[in-house]
């Protein structure tokens, strides 16, 4: 278990354990790649962030993830799996997220990306990420730094 501060300052939770805070989450984040380049999207008001969002009624994370990953990319998932959860204590309320990395095989334009302005591919994540301000809050904690340092641990396919 991970416990930092996130960008608001709440305490931040993070476990590559199997589902440590809820077997049922209500939100997900894909870190995506697609042909050797890393997939994210310019969300309208936050800036560039990997895919991400809440799990509707009736739908599992995992296919939350990837309806995701498709609305706010046009992207269609080769590969995807679940990496950790972490939870959010926030002021006004918890939050438990599932994190998963996909490998997406094609990107499709569409008329709409939703809440984004579609996808961004990009050769590598700088390491200063959360002091470039084009970037999301949501790419400046400490769940984007370990995530990638428990992909790169466990020989996934970067």
């Amino acid at each position: 278990m991970i416990t930092f501060r996130d960008y608001y300052n709440n305490e931040v939770r993070l476990s590559f354990d199997d589902h440590p805070f809820s077997k049922d989450p209500r939100h997900v984040w894909v870190i995506c790649r697609h042909k050797g380049k890393w997939l994210l999207t310019k969300h309208k008001e936050r800036g560039l962030e990997f895919p991400g969002g809440k799990v509707e009624s009736g739908e599992t994370a995992k296919e939350a993830a990837i309806r995701e990953v498709m609305e706010e990319t046009g992207g269609t998932i080769q590969q995807i799996d679940y990496i950790g959860q972490y939870l959010v204590e926030g002021r006004k309320a918890t939050v438990v997220k599932n994190v998963y990395y996909a490998k997406v095989d094609k990107l499709t334009e569409q008329e709409t990306y939703f809440e984004t302005d579609g996808p961004i591919l990009l050769n590598y994540i700088p390491g200063k990420v959360k002091y470039i301000k084009k970037y999301s809050f949501v790419m400046k904690d400490g769940v984007l730094e370990n995530c990638m340092k428990f992909l790169k641990k466990n020989n996934i396919q970067l």
